[in-house]
This record gives C-alpha cells, structure tokens and sequence, in this order.
C-alpha cells in the first residue's frame, strides 16, 4: 500500500548511511518523515542483486527510492521495479558531484541537459504511478545563474516532474571532491525561495546546512519542505520531535532508550538472516548526541559490535552507561 507521501520533513539519501537498517531506525524515532535509500544507479538494478538494492522492510514506509542514471529507458524499467517493490516515490539524482558519476552521465553533470533529464522524467512517469522527483543543485561550475536554474527546472517540469528537492548550493564538477562540494560552494537559500515564488504550482524541498527544527520551521515559511542530511545521522535523536513540531502529531515521544529497546526485535530477526550486529548498530552510535553516557555508549558499541557472535546484548550492555 503507498502511502501519500508528505514531504515538510525529509531524511536525505546519503551514501554509505541510509540503507534499510538506518531507515529502520529512523523510523521507531518519527511516524511521518519522508525516508530515501542511498542513490542506486539503473546499471546496479538491471545487472546487479535486484533483491539486494531494492529489499526494504515495510515499516520504513514512506520510503523513496533514489535512482541515478540518464538512460530513459532504464530508469522507466527501475522506476517500474521501485513500484512494484512497494516505494512510495522515485526520486532521480541530478545533484552528486562525483567524478564517478559524471563518467557515468549521472548526477549533477544531467544539471547541463535539462531536455535529457525532462526525457527521463516522461519516460519513468509513464512507467508508474507513484510520485517520481527531482533532486538537484542551484547551479554547476559557472553556470549558476538564477536565470539557467528556472530554465532546468521549467524544462524538467514539462516533462511531468513537479517535486524538486534543491541543495541550495552549486557543485563545481571539477576541483572539489563529493565531500567539499557539501561544504564550500556557499548556501544561497534565497535562489530556493525565487523557484517557489516563480513556481507556486511546484513542490520545492530545500536541502543544504539545515541542522536545526527551528531552522527547518524558518525555512518552511518560503519552501514546501526541509530535507536534512548530516544533521540526522549525526543527531538521530532530532527526529524524535518532527512529528510534534513539523506534522502536528501528539503521538507520546520515546526516549532514547525506548527506542532501542524497540529494535532489538529486529536487531535479532536481522542477526538470524546473516546480517552483522555492527551493520546495524554502526547507524545507532549518534543517539545520545549531547547527553551524559554518549561517548561510553559510541565506545562500547564501537569496541564490540564488530566482535564475532556480538548480539543485541552488546546494545543492552551499552545501555548501562547512558542511565
């Protein structure tokens, strides 16, 4: 069953870190959040373990899934296959910086053929009937003026998208790594705010340095949505007011350590498939963010959940020290 997807909050796709046991997570700490997989090329799909890359559990729902490539007809037959999977949204990636990506013609390079990207939209949106979404940059190496950006996004909108999520800052595709390029090009924000005003009939999500609810609420006043990265995975916690703040649900707050009594259900029946502790509780270690017992918590953790036989008594052990 899909799910109406409401995106005032959403939890970036992050490499490395958003795979099913994160978003599993993410998911005990708030109801409503819009969760997205890490970016997965078309070619990893179509010739790779489909099981693999596109396997969620249906608890982490509304999930999106996050494609990248620039092959029409592929990223239709993925799209296909997120629908069928059971996603909620497929989201196309015209916003990473790396070099491996532009050697694939994926990423934020597409920010240069918008008629390509506007292509790829139409053939995905008449592959499948759940919501398929943009996420970009403000711009790419010199062309970043305001003028180059709405005609990306109004060529993209044509072809049927009518959800951009934007990073308010423009990638250089050349000089700065992945890394630097989430720090140095400077936040523009207002460049984010101009596409809402000149697009009211769109839904714009803004991404880029928010670390804050109350910087989120700020944003919401000019925007559709907020779509925070780091930030979550760093203080996973914050997600434990979204759905009070953000969505208006009264839904009782769990406490930290409600929340990890909560998966060590799933921390068993994954451990049973095979699965390592530390692949899961890797995601785990930024709980107590800011609170007394963090570090003894990340240590413990750190210290033995890579250990062979390490099970969901690591987590109970690692408990003790945060009470």
């Amino acid at each position: 069953m899909h799910n109406k997807v409401n995106r005032r909050f959403c939890v970036a796709p992050m490499l490395d870190w958003t795979d099913r046991h994160c978003r599993y997570f993410y998911r005990l700490l708030s109801r409503h959040a819009v969760l997205y997989t890490e970016m997965v090329t078309t070619g990893a799909i179509l010739q790779g373990n489909q099981q693999r890359h596109l396997q969620f559990n249906p608890e982490e729902q509304p999930v999106a899934l996050q494609l990248g490539g620039s092959h029409p007809q592929d990223l239709a037959r993925c799209a296909e296959l997120a629908e069928q999977y059971g996603y909620d949204e497929v989201n196309l990636n015209i916003g990473c910086p790396s070099d491996r990506v532009q050697n694939g013609r994926f990423g934020a390079c597409l920010m240069a053929e918008p008629e390509l990207v506007a292509a790829c939209v139409a053939a995905m949106r008449q592959a499948v009937s759940i919501p398929v979404t943009v996420k970009s940059r403000i711009g790419i190496d010199e062309r970043d003026s305001y003028e180059e950006l709405t005609q990306f996004i109004a060529t993209v909108a044509a072809g049927g998208c009518d959800t951009f999520i934007v990073h308010a800052r423009k990638a250089w595709l050349s000089g700065l790594s992945p890394k630097q390029n989430r720090d140095i090009p400077p936040l523009c924000y207002e460049m984010v705010y101009r596409l809402k005003h000149d697009f009211p009939e769109l839904d714009i999500i803004i991404n880029g340095g928010i670390t804050s609810l109350d910087a989120s609420l700020a944003l919401l006043k000019h925007v559709d949505g907020v779509m925070l990265g780091r930030e979550v995975y760093h203080n996973p916690y914050l997600l434990s007011e979204v759905d009070r703040c953000l969505y208006g649900d009264d839904y009782p707050q769990k406490t930290r350590q409600d929340v990890i009594l909560a998966m060590l259900p799933y921390v068993r029946q994954q451990l049973q498939h095979g699965v390592r502790l530390n692949n899961i509780a890797r995601h785990l270690l930024g709980l107590f963010h800011g609170v007394e017992g963090a570090r003894a918590w990340r240590r413990y953790i750190s210290e033995n959940a890579n250990k062979p036989g390490a099970d969901e008594q690591v987590l109970l052990h690692a408990l003790e020290f945060t009470v």
